[in-house]
């Protein structure tokens, strides 16, 4: 399981560095995509899409709460801290750190409780889990720093499972305990070199039945294989946008990039996509009932691809021999 993640990681390094316009575009998607299903796990009724209007945009989205649009912009800001720890190693985070995204992540929502551990028993509704006593609680979180500041041996991905499974079994905080795992196991991700791991919303029932199998002393590979599972498919989405490929990954026309998206990402014409998409150079991902063509992001590297085939003055027909 974790050999072919090793496998992949090791393909992804050899097509670093990665060109700046990929790279943005893909930071891009993953943070909406982040935010959409980290909330939707915890039950915020945001789609995708208006998950964007209101990280990207800063506009509101009618009939929906106050709490749901602070989840989402909480969520994108703790993103960007997560991001900005990213030149440590593990050893080197500080408590603080764990605290600095809570803090974050209920920011404004209960800012009575952000960053701060909690000091009353805790449930979980229709789970059988008992939560640890709330007096226990610092001296878990000194024992879990204290593990996840020493080199435990095990494989970055399931160092960083491991430590989602330990932070939301201790439940330190009365709410945000699932977005700040998860957080801190994509910061974990990322400081060894490896792509956030995107939990589905279509995965949540068998992500949280997993997780409390292990937790009531069941077997812990199912979530292990959940959260190696994830990563896998954020490997692919990675390399596959590297190389310009489809990815075939669970898409949908909310994951997709319209024609003038792409166009516009790409710095072309509509009528130059349209053109490219005729002539096979492109791969349409979706077509929208109304005939809308939708594209992966992998084809923002296949237009830069082709962009630079034309400025060495190759044919339609070389440029296409080339994709094959």
């Amino acid at each position: 399981m974790y050999s072919t993640l090793s496998q992949k990681k090791h393909s992804l390094d050899q097509l670093r560095p990665l060109p700046n316009e990929l790279i943005r575009n893909l930071d891009d998607w993953f943070r909406v995509e982040l935010t959409y299903t980290s909330n939707a796990i915890e039950g915020n009724t945001l789609t995708r899409r208006e998950t964007a209007v209101v990280i990207e945009k800063g506009l509101t989205v009618g009939g929906k709460s106050l709490k749901e649009h602070l989840e989402a912009t909480n969520h994108s800001h703790a993103l960007d801290f997560i991001y900005s720890l990213a030149n440590k190693s593990p050893s080197d985070l500080k408590a603080h750190d764990i605290l600095g995204i809570h803090a974050i992540i209920l920011k404004s929502i209960d800012d009575a409780s952000a960053g701060h551990y909690r000091n009353v028993p805790i449930r979980i509704s229709g789970s059988a889990v008992i939560m640890p006593n709330a007096r226990k609680v610092p001296d878990l979180m000194d024992e879990f720093h204290a593990w996840l500041t020493n080199p435990s041996g095990l494989h970055p991905v399931a160092f960083a499972g491991e430590a989602h499974y330990r932070l939301v079994t201790i439940h330190p905080f009365v709410d945000g305990n699932g977005r700040t795992a998860r957080l801190l196991m994509n910061l974990l991700l990322i400081l060894q070199g490896y792509p956030p791991a995107i939990i589905r919303k279509k995965d949540r029932l068998a992500y949280i039945s997993a997780l409390e199998e292990a937790q009531l002393g069941g077997s812990k590979k199912p979530y292990e294989k959940i959260i190696a599972k994830a990563v896998d498919r954020s490997l692919d989405i990675y390399l596959k946008a590297a190389k310009g490929e489809t990815t075939n990954n669970d898409i949908d026309s909310d994951t997709l990039l319209k024609i003038g998206e792409l166009a516009k990402a790409v710095g072309e014409t509509i009528v130059t996509i349209r053109y490219w998409t005729k002539e096979g150079l492109l791969d349409v991902a979706k077509i929208t009932e109304s005939g809308y063509h939708l594209y992966e992001i992998g084809m923002i590297q296949r237009c830069e691809y082709i962009k630079q085939l034309k400025k060495d003055r190759l044919t339609i027909e070389e440029i296409r021999k080339k994709l094959k």
